[in-house]
């Protein structure tokens, strides 16, 4: 089997095509992307103290970043035209440049980091119209992709906040344990977690009940930062996972838990039992077992386990 990366926007003669998206499910996705504007300390100084001779430069960058965000498909030919749900730009002087980043949110079958790239970049254009009077050397540098999630492919960082954290993935399904199908969830969750930094193992596959207490009783004695179980929080009844992970922690944390389950998209998502909490200096989160809950908890996860981690260990609250 050819495992390289295929393009998709090429058919098998190798011209271009617009990928049909149609059989996609719609899902609620999200990208930010940075770049800056090398300029001179004259126009940095005259930014701050609003004496361009055009006026209003970081008003009219982040306008146009905006503007250009909706017109994307316009400008990149293969794009799909789809609907911008939501779009903040942040323009920020900085020592020696301004620095720009973009995030964008849709509801729809495919990603916005084409959005997010052009709205940086017209957003440094527009910034350069306005100072290019003063400084007719300015350059619009390292505009890229830094975070993008949703869809089939879930989170991707360019970050990786999880660097250097340990992380145990047990799934708890009897019929993936003993055979009756393939586990999905977690190398969905593995994967994930490693494209974040952190250093996880293959996951370990148990049966619901008692196969996972001794699972996640010989995780901890390991004392990794973290444990992610995927499966058993629903409401059948050999669905134990809360209940056993309950018995072993020292605390809760709620919040964490309810994030997890927030997903107005997922109507079934509200029948997760879920739990999270620490035991002793180890974080458990309980993931349901479905691979839509795995990539919607990842997502969850990728946004806040650096800190909570950080938390856990002593760090302050910054």
């Amino acid at each position: 089997m050819d495992s390289q990366p295929q393009l998709t926007h090429v058919d098998a003669a190798g011209s271009a095509r617009m990928v049909d998206v149609s059989a996609k499910e719609i899902s609620v996705r999200s990208a930010t992307a940075a770049g800056h504007v090398r300029t001179t300390p004259e126009v940095l100084a005259l930014l701050s103290q609003g004496g361009l001779p055009k006026g209003d430069a970081l008003g009219v960058a982040r306008l146009a970043g905006i503007m250009a965000a909706k017109r994307t498909p316009d400008l990149v030919p293969l794009c799909h035209p789809i609907a911008i749900h939501g779009v903040a730009v942040e323009v920020t002087p900085a020592d020696d440049r301004v620095e720009i980043s973009a995030t964008v949110r849709t509801a729809d079958r495919t990603g916005v980091e084409m959005e997010a790239l052009t709205c940086v970049a017209v957003a440094g254009l527009a910034l350069i119209d306005m100072i290019k009077a003063v400084d007719p050397g300015a350059s619009i540098e390292n505009v890229r992709v830094l975070r993008k999630e949703g869809g089939k492919t879930g989170l991707w960082s360019r970050e990786r906040p999880l660097a250097g954290v340990a992380v145990t993935v047990v799934v708890a399904s009897t019929r993936a344990a003993t055979g009756v199908y393939a586990d999905r969830s977690g190398p969905i969750l593995t994967d994930g977690l490693r494209e974040l930094g952190a250093e996880v193992s293959d996951p370990v596959v148990v049966a619901d009940g008692e196969p996972l207490r001794a699972a996640l009783v010989e995780a901890l004695a390991a004392r990794p930062e973290v444990i992610v179980t995927s499966g058993g929080t629903g409401i059948s009844p050999t669905d134990r996972t809360p209940e056993i992970t309950r018995e072993l922690i020292d605390r809760e944390i709620p919040g964490l838990a309810q994030a997890v389950r927030a997903n107005p998209a997922v109507p079934t998502a509200a029948l997760s039992r879920g739990i999270a909490g620490v035991a002793g200096q180890t974080l458990v989160v309980n993931l349901p077992g479905s691979t839509g809950g795995a990539k919607d908890g990842l997502a969850v996860l990728g946004r806040v386990l650096r800190h909570a981690v950080d938390q856990i260990q002593g760090g302050d609250h910054g």
